[in-house]
């Protein structure tokens, strides 16, 4: 077993998971060593091609990752470990936070084409392609958002990704519309944590009513510019949003979970053409810090 490989125990947890079979047209190769080639590629950045032959073929390596990108099996690979984690107890659900990290990307993340195949091989899935591949322009050149939101335990729930120049307020609902684990014994998925924590770039109407609707409790703190506008609408403004200094400094587990996924070469600078293959690759490093 090589350094960053999947250990005994880890496979142990990973393993029930995993898709069987590939259906129609053979066997699967070996998961464990394919998944520990795609780990070895997210924590080092190397380009594929460049993967040690003692993880088989580069080309089935990238295939089985680009495949399971977009049919949402990393997707559902993730709502397993989180689903076995809180059977566990091991999800901090008292504190939710949400963040954003700007990753920069590659010029090898540039270019992609503008229709994707719905094939490839004998294999097909709904691309999940988008126009702007996630890709937004800025004065440093292109960047692509990563929204989060984490647990108590700096792990994220769920992650979610954006052009680098599109605002952060839009993407709260979109970011806890996505949160969702599975209970092993039946039921309503978990949907809803005990509390959230934002930082005042999520500080909206709209977000508030969202958050008042669903009764979620929470500390976003107002902007300024919000605040001198309620004032001068006297009672007709409402009252002030509520706001605990307390909970609000545990908005660092947030951020140490943005800094233990840059930790992953492949996610702290983007090398992925394809959006879909990002959100992938960016979903693994979520896995991997469950696994741990």
């Amino acid at each position: 077993m090589g350094r960053g490989d999947l250990s005994n125990e880890e496979w142990d947890r990973l393993g029930p998971s995993l898709p069987r079979n590939v259906g129609r047209g053979g066997r699967w190769k070996n998961h464990r060593q394919v998944i520990d080639g795609i780990l070895f590629r997210l924590r080092t950045g190397i380009p594929w091609r460049d993967l040690p032959t003692r993880f088989g073929k580069w080309k089935t390596v990238y295939d089985r990752h680009r495949r399971w990108s977009a049919d949402g099996t990393w997707d559902r690979i993730l709502r397993a470990v989180q689903a076995d984690a809180d059977a566990q107890g091991r999800i901090d659900w008292s504190v939710v936070s949400v963040d954003y990290t700007v990753c920069r990307a590659h010029k090898h993340a540039a270019g992609a084409r503008k229709q994707v195949p719905q094939k490839a091989g004998n294999h097909s899935w709904p691309a999940q392609h988008r126009p702007d591949e996630a890709l937004g322009r800025s004065r440093g050149g292109l960047t692509t958002k990563i929204h989060l939101a984490s647990d108590g335990g700096c792990r994220p729930l769920v992650v979610l990704i954006t052009p680098g120049q599109w605002g952060d307020a839009p993407q709260l609902i979109p970011v806890l519309d996505r949160v969702r684990v599975p209970r092993p014994d039946g039921g309503r998925p978990r949907t809803r944590p005990d509390y959230l924590c934002g930082d005042k770039a999520y500080s909206s109407r709209r977000n508030r009513q969202y958050l008042r609707r669903r009764q979620i409790r929470h500390t976003i703190p107002e902007r300024r510019d919000q605040r001198a506008h309620r004032l001068r609408r006297g009672s007709a403004g409402g009252r002030p949003a509520g706001f605990k200094r307390d909970l609000y400094a545990r908005r660092n587990e947030v951020e140490r979970t943005v800094y233990a996924l840059k930790r992953f070469r492949a996610i702290a600078t983007r090398f992925d053409k394809r959006a879909y293959v990002f959100q992938g690759t960016v979903t693994i490093g979520a896995i991997r810090l469950w696994l741990r």
